[in-house]
């Protein structure tokens, strides 16, 4: 006897199956040429058909790989999102219930318990947001379609080779795009070369080893070039007529040099003149906070190279220890959102009758289009930027919704 559901399914009109949006002759090729290419680098072939050869490509990484930025977040704007009160007061709970292994962690590669939490803070919310997308799926696409195809085929087989050796379990291989992955967020590669059975069983396990991850983010620290003991950086004031075109991470030179052209601690005292070398770094230009990085934020820098990035770490690290904001003021009359702001605002936009999906705190495409359409509705500058001013606007109850456009 036919069931009910088969009998409706049979009588329903025949469909033609979409076709995909790839070329499959040439996608069965490369997977002919990553088998060869694995086998040669010790997967067996078993591991490699069950894992690579049933996978059918997900295209939308390929947009992700050749999206350019349509939105430039101004960096008041991403501090305010990575450094609030929320992750501070997280990060200082996470401090205290992983005190002997951070010491642990201390004692073996030298980084403070402060740094190595601030990373995991601002890689995955402390373990809470690592990714959806599944390794083997994007890294199999882009190992076949679209730029950089030989490195992220070797990124491929280094994600093969954490299953064989049985680090990680396939299902448990989801992160970003791009195939960074764990608490901490290490490429595959990286993981090969750098991570580390911290907790003793045996395996290295960045997903579900908050010792395994924290240890491993140290090592990478001290590989990088991590100095036991000494700060990151200090913000700075400089005189009113000092020459900006010394500034730059790559320009060091010794503390002296700074101190001799008026250079001082933000809050006015002296900065003790040795030879350290230091580089001034300037993110929002003269009139925005100023800061002197040493050797250790360059080994944060090369965690994820980008300056915002290592001073997020860095201004963390420091609000982590105890310490106090910025001394220098953003350049801007609107300083950004703190993420409960951001969850604040998206909540507003969605009973406002905008689609932006899941209310996260994260800004993105969606939301950034809402706000530029609430933006228009109370004729203000169309920017798409989630700001403070905006925010006061739609929690008042006359705002216009989407339904009803506010009078310009």
């Amino acid at each position: 006897m036919v069931s009910t559901l088969l009998a409706l399914a049979l009588l329903a009109p025949s469909q033609t199956p979409a076709m995909p949006d790839y070329d499959v002759p040439a996608f069965n090729r490369c997977l002919d040429r990553l088998g060869r290419q694995a086998s040669g680098e010790g997967v067996n072939s078993a591991l490699f058909d069950l894992h690579v050869r049933t996978v059918t490509p997900d295209t939308s990484v390929l947009r992700l790989l050749d999206a350019q930025p349509e939105f430039k977040t101004p960096i008041w704007d991403y501090l305010a999102g990575l450094v609030d009160d929320e992750r501070v007061a997280d990060g200082q709970a996470m401090l205290q219930r992983h005190v002997a292994t951070l010491a642990r962690v201390q004692a073996e590669y030298g980084v403070d318990p402060a740094t190595v939490v601030a990373v995991w803070g601002v890689e995955s919310d402390f373990g809470r947001v690592s990714g959806s997308r599944p390794l083997l799926q994007s890294l199999t696409t882009l190992s076949c379609m679209g730029r950089r195809q030989d490195f992220f085929r070797g990124e491929l087989i280094a994600t093969l080779q954490i299953i064989q050796a049985g680090h990680v379990a396939a299902d448990k291989l989801v992160g970003s795009w791009a195939g960074a992955f764990g608490q901490t967020q290490f490429m595959p590669s990286t993981f090969q070369r750098i991570a580390v059975d911290f907790d003793g069983d045996g395996r290295r396990d960045l997903v579900d080893s908050v010792a395994d991850a924290l240890a491993s983010t140290a090592n990478y620290l001290d590989r990088a070039g991590w100095r036991s003991g000494e700060p990151w950086g200090i913000e700075v004031r400089l005189p009113p007529d000092f020459d900006l075109a010394v500034s730059g991470r790559t320009e060091r030179r010794p503390l002296s040099y700074w101190v001799e052209r008026g250079v001082a601690h933000a809050d006015g005292r002296a900065i003790d003149p040795a030879s350290k070398p230091s580089a001034l770094l300037l993110p929002a230009g003269r009139n925005g906070p100023a800061f002197l990085v040493f050797k250790n934020f360059d080994a944060i820098y090369a965690y994820n190279a980008a300056e915002s990035y290592a001073l997020a770490i860095a201004h963390l690290s420091d609000r982590l220890r105890g310490q106090g904001g910025l001394v220098q003021a953003w350049p801007t009359d609107d300083p950004g959102l703190s993420r409960r702001q951001r969850r604040e605002l998206q909540t507003l936009l969605l009973q406002r009758g905008h689609d932006i999906g899941e209310v996260d705190g994260i800004i993105g495409s969606n939301s950034r289009a809402a706000i530029r359409l609430e933006q228009q509705r109370l004729g203000l500058v169309e920017n798409g930027r989630a700001s403070q001013g905006l925010l006061r606007a739609l929690r008042s109850p006359t705002t216009a919704t989407a339904e009803e456009p506010a009078a310009r």
